[in-house]
């Protein structure tokens, strides 16, 4: 996920106390999102990797949400389809019909398993009453993904992360009591920096790289009851970044490696 500075609407600014809304309830301490899934056993974003992700007892799939040209929603991070499917070319281009012909790329070469581009609501039927979605708005109706999510019966099982001041303002007409998620900017590296940025745009939630907090912004976070879940995925991320996280006082991370994360937890006794 990219770290964007969001640069959000100018009526909450200068705002000095809110209430945010709060996130999924889950029955860890310590919450795990999987990264586009549990995306090193499966292809990401495919509904293997979200079922890996529940049996793994992960807290959230991290899914990208994009458009196709007739109006459905489906899950891609990227705006093209060319790196994870034998196809070319924009996912906002191409028909459902015409996404679902196509196959997704394993890095397993010898795995055969046909997989497919996921639809919002497989992946809600998927998710529903096993594990939240932890949902990055890449290119969509807010409108469109809330009645969605309503009819899933789903509004308690999602948290929201914005990319821009439009979809910020979009979400909070649409579903105002939809928890998001925000990145703080680079800039922000201090306590004071921190608590202007709260007060202004008003995150439900905060992400970020987690080498971007210190012990300090942690415990910002939790003077104003707004959850901490930075993000440390990386292809080499491992138990020196776990305890850095741990020692930090963090309660929360999206990692690329559920599975080990949630069994060094597990050893720690934190899950």
């Amino acid at each position: 996920m990219n770290f964007l500075f969001i640069t959000i609407i100018a009526f909450i600014a200068g705002l000095t106390s809110f209430t945010p809304n709060p996130a999924p309830k889950s029955k860890h301490k310590f919450i795990i999102a999987a990264h586009r899934g549990d995306h090193v056993i499966y292809p990401e974003n495919t509904l293997a990797a979200y079922e890996e992700a529940i049996r793994n007892e992960a807290d959230y799939v991290e899914i990208d949400l994009r458009t196709t040209k007739d109006g459905e929603l489906v899950s891609m991070h990227d705006g093209t389809i060319n790196r994870m499917t034998d196809g070319k070319g924009n996912v906002k281009d191409f028909t459902i019909d015409e996404l679902e012909q196509l196959k997704v790329k394993s890095k397993d070469t010898t795995d055969k398993t046909v997989y497919h581009i996921p639809t919002f609501k497989q992946i809600l039927t998927t998710c529903k009453n096993k594990i939240n979605i932890y949902l990055d708005f890449k290119a969509a109706d807010p409108e469109q993904a809330y009645q969605m999510i309503k009819q899933y019966g789903m509004e308690k099982q999602v948290l929201v992360y914005i990319n821009s001041a439009t979809q910020f303002t979009g979400w909070r007409k649409a579903a105002p009591k939809m928890p998001l998620m925000l990145s703080m900017p680079d800039s922000v590296k201090t306590v004071a920096a921190m608590e202007s940025f709260i007060n202004k745009y008003q995150p439900d939630i905060l992400d970020g790289s987690y080498n971007q907090y210190t012990n300090d912004m942690v415990a910002l976070a939790a003077k104003y009851n707004i959850p901490a879940w930075p993000d440390i995925q990386s292809a080499g991320e491992g138990p020196a970044d776990w305890n850095n996280a741990l020692d930090k006082g963090l309660k929360g991370l999206q990692t690329d490696h559920p599975a080990l994360l949630i069994k060094f937890l597990k050893e720690k006794g934190l899950r």
